[in-house]
């Protein structure tokens, strides 16, 4: 039998078998030694092959069908160990908002440059827009400005008054998507405006560190009645990519990427090299500082949470 994981709880699987029906499954224990270099074995959205368990209500994942993508993050810092979040997407979102919490732009081009190393189309949803007045709103159009000039959707929303909800789900039906970003940006409410019923849990920003508190421990595929599938996930706070080179992370850089094969060397990495086209690109405003600056930390490998 066939079935698509719709909920991972580390040792059981939530599956959603071909006919409709949800059959909690485990895996075989030679899936945790085949040399994956993932802390799981198995994400949500995959498809697996699974077969009942004797005796029990209860089946047993056997095999997982080829990956068409899937997304990562670095288990931690310090570790060549990944943790897959999601597989089989159709499409990422990232909600963010620019205060109560901030998410800052070093966080969203590490998940823009991870969605386009794995193939995944990108979409920013920018949240709490019931909040994004004066100054903020000013600032707000100047980032999605950046990014609607590389290519990137950029969606003004709000949970609570359900401005523009309708694009939103617009983009979701028929889709598998996921949703990620910091804890606090409103995840859990845009999911529970977008589908009635559900009932996800939320909480209040921290009144003493504007952060927000993790209500989603688990990544979890929801089902829309409009069509499709949604992946609420838990909040995150970094990604990171491994077992890449160093040339290769400016071919991520949408912005970046017109002037690769234009520098004086083929091993160029854009920092300080002479005869560098994307530093004369930067000179002459054509890339962003505040993208490039985010190459370099991502280069430099390092931290970016605020």
């Amino acid at each position: 039998m066939k079935g698509r994981v719709l909920k991972s709880t580390g040792s059981w699987y939530q599956v959603e078998l071909e006919d409709g029906r949800h059959l909690p499954c485990r895996i075989k224990g030679k899936f945790r030694l085949d040399g994956i270099k993932h802390t799981n074995p198995i994400s949500v959205g995959d498809v697996v092959s699974i077969e009942f368990e004797a005796g029990t209500d209860n089946g047993v994942i056997k095999a997982i069908d080829d990956r068409r993508n899937y997304i990562i993050r670095k288990s931690n810092n310090l570790s060549k160990q990944t943790q897959l979040i999601a597989s089989n997407l159709d499409q990422a979102f990232l909600v963010v908002t620019l205060a109560f919490p901030k998410t800052s732009l070093g966080f969203i081009d590490r998940f823009l440059l991870t969605a386009e190393a794995y193939h995944i189309p990108a979409i920013l949803v920018f949240n709490k827009q019931d909040l994004v007045l004066d100054e903020l709103a000013d600032y707000q159009e100047q980032v999605i400005a950046m990014y609607e000039k590389i290519g990137y959707t950029c969606l003004k929303v709000s949970a609570r008054t359900g401005e523009g909800m309708g694009g939103l789900k617009a983009l979701l039906q028929g889709k598998t998507s996921l949703f990620s970003g910091h804890s606090g940006v409103g995840k859990s409410s845009l999911l529970n405006a977008i589908e009635p019923g559900l009932g996800v849990k939320t909480a209040e920003i921290s009144s003493y560190s504007l952060k927000g508190q993790h209500t989603t421990t688990f990544a979890e595929m929801h089902k829309l009645s409009m069509g499709g599938y949604l992946i609420d996930t838990p909040g995150i706070r970094e990604f990171g990519l491994v077992d890449f080179e160093k040339t290769e992370y400016s071919h991520y850089f949408r912005e970046i990427q017109p002037y690769i094969g234009k520098c004086k060397f083929n091993n160029c990495i854009h920092v300080n090299e002479p005869g560098c086209a994307v530093l004369d690109a930067i000179r002459a405003g054509e890339i962003p500082v505040e993208r490039y600056g985010s190459y370099l930390s991502i280069l430099n490998n390092e931290d970016i949470y605020d």
